[in-house]
């Protein structure tokens, strides 16, 4: 049986990926442990990726080779600028934090490094390394999330965020990402593997960065 190259990718990227999807943060999550700061700083920066998410969105409707595709990534710009978006200010309320607060926050190098990824992922016009840093940020999130135990946390900051990335709407959006990126990645494989690579990493950077 063929090895999916998704698959393959994932693989590549150990133990990096298995360090990132058990990391601290997420296991703090898991049982509602996370401290207020740790989890405000991880949203505050996490709503950052917003405006660069959605460019990358953007750039793969523009370079998908099927309608079908354009109308998915369609849908996901709406999810992310609708649900999404309202948890973050929900979760800011019930956090008490501030959006003057949030403005004044920096980035962090990851966070930094994940917006720039992105941004040239978007610039490449490739729709196999678009597909790349996208089933990085999204399947990676299912990954962990799939994994929580239930019962979830009481809170909605903890509960909603795993929800949000283990949903059924969510889990098909990943499976299509990975079938698009099977599909067209391995005529670009070396471009794919380097984008897949650096994105894990960034990942697992950007939970470390929350405790910094």
């Amino acid at each position: 049986m063929t090895t999916r190259f998704t698959d393959t990718l994932r693989t590549l990227s150990q133990p990096i990926w298995t360090q990132a999807i058990t990391h601290r943060f997420v296991r703090e999550l898991y049982d509602g442990s996370v401290d207020r700061q740790v989890m405000s700083t991880y949203l505050t920066q996490d709503h950052r990726f917003l405006d660069s998410f959605l460019t990358l969105v953007g750039s793969a409707i523009a370079s998908a080779d099927t309608p079908a595709a354009r109308l998915r990534f369609g849908r996901c710009a709406g999810v992310v600028s609708g649900e999404e978006n309202t948890y973050f200010l929900r979760a800011f309320e019930a956090l008490d934090v501030s959006a003057a607060q949030r403005d004044a926050e920096p980035d962090t190098s990851p966070t930094a490094g994940f917006k720039a990824i992105m941004l040239e992922a978007a610039a490449t016009r490739s729709y196999a390394v678009i597909l790349t840093v996208l089933n990085v940020a999204e399947w990676l999130y299912l990954d962990w999330a799939s994994q929580a135990p239930v019962p979830l946390p009481a809170s909605f900051v903890h509960a909603e965020w795993i929800t949000l990335h283990d949903n059924p709407d969510f889990r098909e959006f990943v499976a299509f990402l990975r079938q698009e990126l099977d599909r067209v990645g391995p005529a670009q494989q070396a471009q794919c593997e380097d984008f897949f690579l650096r994105a894990v990493t960034l990942e697992k950077a950007f939970f470390d960065a929350a405790y910094q």
